[in-house]
């Protein structure tokens, strides 16, 4: 598994966290920055690690910012990204299986590292069920192909 990082300088401190267990747990991954903790926008870091995934270079991305939401708002306008922004284990676990999320939003300043490591670890070993998901999200799929043909 290939995984793309990202973080704004509110995110930062906790993506350190999370590029150690990515080593630790040896998961092939690239840092997209920011790289200290300067302020910058999370949108540019959102977007930059949601194409990545998007086109395939990568097979899961993890986005971190102050609380996640803004990762997560940025991430979603990416066609063929679906991000959840996560704050327990069990939305974790929830997230890969029922909505096959391909990026994990996670709020730097609102969870622990602990609580983050296990989400991320939950995350990534968790694999989607299919069966009746799957309808769900081809059905999120087909309406986000209608709305990109009608735009182009």
């Amino acid at each position: 598994m290939k995984v793309a990082i990202g973080s704004d300088h509110a995110g930062y401190d906790l993506k350190k966290i999370v590029i150690e267990l990515l080593e630790e747990k040896k998961i092939d991954y690239k840092d997209f920055g920011t790289y200290d903790l300067e302020s910058c926008d999370y949108s540019d870091y959102a977007i930059l690690v949601s194409e990545n995934v998007a086109k395939g270079n990568f097979d899961r991305g993890i986005l971190i910012c102050g609380t996640g939401i803004g990762m997560c708002i940025a991430s979603n306008k990416v066609k063929g990204i679906r991000a959840a922004l996560v704050e327990n284990i069990y939305s974790a676990r929830m997230t890969r299986e029922h909505n096959n999320t391909n990026i994990l939003c996670l709020g730097g300043r609102v969870i622990g590292q602990e609580i983050a490591k296990e989400i991320v670890e939950i995350w990534l070993r968790t694999d989607f069920t299919y069966g009746k998901h799957e309808k769900r999200i081809g059905k999120i799929t087909a309406y986000e192909n209608l709305i990109n043909n009608m735009e182009e």
